[in-house]
């Protein structure tokens, strides 16, 4: 099975729970999967700008990236997160390789605007050239992707990693795309919804019963789910056993501290 494992940068900050996260995707690569690994980093590349005497900026939650802000993202998100990141996988037991979008030529990214507004060097991905990712895969690795990517004018652009993991699934043709959260999934309140279809999707947002990050994640599955992929889940990183459950789990029960949204429910 092929799965797209997309991880809050949140999750990042704690060196336990970034152990914890690596045994998890270790256990479910060396029973044969290939998993491609996406991760964020915003709070760590913001802490970072901030000791550089750099002033982050945002437009409807995207991150303003100027030269120095985009040469920042590339130390923090494709050097410090992603190398800790890979450290812990092989502390772990699993041979990992972390790449951003450049290495390989793997991701293609576009120059994003919104609503006339410059942005920067923010990008959303374009196209997947999967031989690198596949010859990783054969050879027992996981490939670490940093939500970082060039253009054709060979410039690096900073992406919304939930938007980069689901673009992701669907150049990949991945069969899960899971998203490990620092919340126990797609919240009703305090309660955990175990499982949503379109309708309940278009609803919380609308409603605005979920807001901020969440939408993006809920975006992001519908896109996945509308381009094939079967399943997508969304689900707290910190809790043992939480990612073979999204990705093995086959009733609500089994997945009962997630959210599962399906092809199915659409």
């Amino acid at each position: 099975m092929r799965i797209v494992v997309k991880i809050a940068g949140a999750l990042l900050e704690s060196a336990e729970t970034t152990r914890l996260i690596a045994r998890q995707i270790a256990e479910v690569s060396q029973v044969g999967h290939e998993v491609l690994v996406l991760h964020g980093g915003g709070k760590i590349l913001t802490s970072t700008m901030e000791r550089l005497g750099l002033e982050p900026r945002f437009v409807n939650g995207l991150r303003v990236t100027d030269p120095a802000t985009r040469d920042a993202a590339l130390m923090v998100l494709a050097g410090l997160v992603n190398k800790r990141l890979v450290a812990m996988l092989a502390s772990a037991g699993q041979p990992a390789v972390g790449i951003c979008g450049g290495d390989g030529d793997t991701f293609l990214a576009e120059k994003m605007s919104l609503g006339g507004a410059d942005l920067g060097f923010v990008g959303y991905l374009t196209g997947c050239n999967a031989t690198l990712l596949e010859l990783l895969w054969v050879n027992g690795m996981v490939p670490v992707a940093a939500s970082i990517a060039p253009g054709r004018d060979g410039e690096y652009y900073n992406i919304n990693a939930d938007h980069m993991a689901a673009a992701c699934a669907e150049f990949c043709h991945a069969e899960r795309l899971i998203y490990l959260t620092d919340v126990a999934g797609v919240l009703d309140g305090s309660a955990v919804l175990p499982r949503i279809s379109a309708r309940d999707l278009e609803a919380l947002i609308r409603t605005r019963k979920v807001t901020g990050g969440m939408v993006l994640k809920l975006e992001a599955c519908r896109r996945a789910l509308l381009s094939g992929v079967p399943l997508c889940g969304i689900v707290g990183g910190a809790q043992p056993g939480a990612l073979s459950d999204a990705v093995f789990g086959s009733t609500p029960e089994a997945c009962a501290r997630g959210t599962r949204v399906e092809a199915a429910a659409l």
